[in-house]
């Protein structure tokens, strides 16, 4: 850059500047401020001509003005005039102004872009050097628009100062990231990869921080730049500090251009040249190497370089997922960062080694640091390192240690920050769900999940364990006494009244034969919940209290004494209304057989992807996978059926609403809150039919079919399948109260299966039951 000659100093500028700085009041600037403003205006309206070096001057009390604060409405003209000067601090001064004060809607942008065109067209380095910073720095799309096509030109061309090259490769990389449309392909594409053999260390640095944002967008036009990249890069990790005295920083040679070349190369697959793949792996285990050597300063700068280089390897690593060996050793290494001083650096390694766990090759030795990661969940005092370390947990966990970081995490979700309660809740519930020790235990789980931080499960959690439970014959005794035992609390939370509502409705009668836990017990334990919940929660007791009247017809007398309640008759919640007067008919009109036919219990859901998994996915994408993980260790997905060949360890997944064969499915609508409990199989499966897993009752021979009178179907649809198709809109949760978002297939997934429901008490008529 061009040294200032001494007469340029601007004297009248650096007095201006001490008597702003001797003002002893705001109101004192500003008379200052507004007298020098009057000055300059007159000498820009005056009819005297100003010489460049005034108007530089001029130019520079005005920038410094705005920068003070205030509001600078002329002298743009002045300063696009500027740019026509061929001394370098008037036309410095020009573009300064320019890039500071001029809008990219002005009306002095074309003249702008003409001034930079000719300064573009130059031999002069350090005018173009000028106009590539104002490119870079005002950055619009109309100046990309007229510009990005000359930029390259300057970037291949063999005239071209390495200077400006260096400007040239990160203006257009500026133009590119505002407006990739304008940035022209062709020829040049291929020569900007040369620049990474490049003499000059400052061109390879600009030059691959350009094409490695180029090459996220189209990878094939810079593939060849991955031979070149791991060539450099070997020069680098094999060099001594002193042999790249320019870059080397702190001891670690060109720290920044590594960190860039790692980054480059993270774009692409493994090389599939032996010997290229060979030689990365050598640059990998050197970096590897160097970052256990003792260190050769004592001082951060040194540290974080050379840690920076280390972590950017092994993401590459990482990223390339092939070599077990290096793998290991990184695993080993981030292992130490672990209980390091540095809270940064131990928030670095906890998320490398999440990466690391979904690993095949590297899980292993991710769980031997499982205790040191627990320790940290408890003792860090930062939350984010916090939340690494239960990202970890998470990622590591696996069939052998599943109870223990499970039982962990349960324990620090009681003292967990606000911020992060919800992410754990769902964690939990998916490693219960994925790897139950048995399902006693997963039952177990979820309902001291509620127990403990009932505000933060959602819906798709307390869903899922009511579909597992229905699911699983051998577990259902279990969950009603477990649940009748956890709302015997004297605080519940409202989702484990929701949990035992549902389930005590469905195998309460598991249950009733001991006297503890009688029909007349269990309903008034939870009809004592009742007038503590809202109202959604009061449909579904209200529901609960209906099935009750079929499987305890002995406290039929006291149930509907709840539903002729006026505070449910005349309640001013319409769902509540309806529910309490619907079920009360069902329940005086219908006969035994007809309420043991209307409220069977609940079949047995299909098989569907976990939604709990999916909602985890959605709040965090870039999760580590378990499934992901599960996935390379076994070629035998999990399922979940009442097969008596389900073992324990089988994972349970999430299943909608069976669907009639004799009925079509509607096409399911996606929404935000689509795949509640993993209904959604995406648009392919829309079209898909799902085969029902239970029969449709047969109608009684002779006399009519008792269904076709009870449900006054015509005779074409005089069968239970037609009459509990999914075109009924009404499901057990609207039934309770539970209003489906607009538009969510899902939302029939649960209490769909309670068609029964939606049919006798929405579409029964019930004249034809007298």
């Amino acid at each position: 850059m061009p040294t200032v000659a001494k007469g340029d100093a601007m004297r009248g500028l650096a007095v201006f500047i001490s008597d702003i700085r001797n003002c002893k009041s705001k109101e004192a600037e500003q008379k200052r401020i507004n007298k020098e403003l009057a000055n300059i205006r007159s000498k820009f309206k005056g009819d005297k001509t100003l010489d460049g070096y005034s108007k530089k001057k001029y130019v520079c009390k005005l920038l410094f003005i705005f920068l003070l604060g205030h509001d600078i409405d002329f002298g743009h003209m002045e300063a696009v005039n500027l740019l026509s000067s061929n001394k370098y601090t008037e036309k410095q001064i020009g573009y300064l102004f320019i890039s500071v004060l001029v809008n990219t809607e002005s009306e002095l942008i074309r003249l702008i872009i003409q001034a930079i065109k000719n300064d573009l067209f130059t031999r002069n380095p350090v005018h173009i050097c000028l106009a590539l910073q104002c490119i870079a720095n005002i950055g619009s799309k109309e100046m990309a628009e007229a510009l990005a096509p000359e930029i390259p030109k300057l970037i291949v061309s063999g005239e071209t100062l390495d200077a400006v090259k260096q400007s040239a490769c990160l203006c257009l990389l500026r133009l590119f990231r505002t407006s990739p449309e304008t940035v022209p392909s062709g020829e040049w594409t291929q020569r900007v990869g040369h620049l990474l053999n490049d003499q000059h260390l400052g061109v390879v640095t600009s030059a691959t921080s350009l094409i490695h944002t180029l090459a996220q967008k189209t990878p094939e036009d810079f593939r060849q730049c991955v031979q070149l990249a791991i060539s450099r890069l070997s020069r680098i990790v094999t060099s001594s500090y002193t042999d790249l005295q320019d870059y080397t920083y702190y001891f670690v040679p060109a720290p920044w251009l590594s960190v860039k070349l790692l980054r480059l190369l993270q774009v692409y697959p493994p090389p599939e040249d032996p010997a290229m793949r060979g030689r990365l792996n050598e640059c990998l285990e050197t970096i590897l190497n160097k970052a256990q050597e003792p260190p050769k300063s004592k001082k951060v700068q040194h540290s974080n370089a050379k840690n920076a280089v280390l972590f950017e390897a092994i993401n590459l690593i990482i990223h390339h997922d092939t070599e077990p060996t290096l793998l290991v050793r990184a695993c080993n290494q981030l292992g130490q960062f672990l209980q390091h001083r540095e809270t940064n650096l131990r928030y670095l390694a906890l998320e490398s080694m999440c990466l690391l766990a979904s690993s095949e090759f590297s899980h292993e030795a991710v769980k031997k640091h499982m205790d040191t990661v627990i320790t940290a969940l408890k003792t860090e005092r930062d939350v984010s390192v916090r939340q690494r370390a239960v990202d970890l947990l998470y990622g590591m966990c696996d069939k052998s240690n599943a109870e223990e970081i499970v039982a962990e995490m349960l324990s620090y979700l009681e003292t967990a920050d606000y911020s992060i309660r919800e992410e754990m809740v769902l964690k939990v519930a998916i490693l219960a769900e994925k790897y139950p020790v048995d399902y006693t235990w997963y039952v177990d789980t979820i309902l001291n999940l509620i127990r403990i931080a009932g505000d933060y499960v959602s819906d798709e959690v307390w869903y899922r364990v009511i579909q597992i439970v229905i699911n699983r014959d051998d577990v259902q005794g279990y969950a009603a006494k477990v649940v009748f035992e956890a709302l015997q609390a004297p605080a519940c939370h409202e989702n484990m009244v929701k949990v035992g509502g549902y389930i005590l409705g469905e195998f309460g009668n598991l249950i009733a034969g001991d006297q503890r836990s009688s029909p007349m017990v269990q309903f008034q334990l939870l009809h004592s919940k009742y007038h503590l919940c809202s109202a959604p929660t009061r449909g579904l007791l209200l529901s609960t209290y209906i099935k009750f009247i079929n499987l305890f017809p002995e406290i039929k007398g006291q149930l509907q004494d709840v539903l002729r309640n006026n505070n449910n008759l005349q309640n001013a919640d319409a769902e509540l209304q309806q529910r309490a007067i619907e079920y009360l008919q069902l329940s005086t009109v219908a006969s035994q057989d007809v309420l043991a036919t209307v409220l069977e219990e609940m079949p047995p859901f299909p098989e569907r992807e976990s939604s709990i998994l999916a909602k985890l996915k959605k709040k965090k994408p870039n999760v580590s996978d378990i499934e992901v993980k599960e996935g390379k260790k076994s070629s035998n997905p999990p399922t979940l059926n009442n097969s008596a060949a389900n073992t324990p360890e089988a994972t349970p997944v999430s299943a909608p609403v069976p669907v009639m064969a004799a009925a079509p499915a509607p096409a399911p609508v996606q929404s935000a809150s689509d795949d509640l409990l993993g209904l959604s199989a995406g648009p392919a499966a829309a079209a898909v039919p799902v085969t029902n897993n239970f029969a449709a009752p047969a109608a009684p021979a002779g006399g009519g079919g008792l269904l076709v009178d009870v449900f006054d179907t015509p005779p074409a649809q005089n069968n239970v399948s037609s009459a509990l198709a999914p075109q009924a809109e009404d499901n057990f949760f609207n039934m309770a109260g539970e209003t489906a978002p607009s538009g969510d297939a899902s939302a029939t997934e649960l209490d769909g299966r309670s068609q029964y429901f939606d049919i006798s008490c929405c579409r029964l008529s019930l004249t034809d039951l007298k």
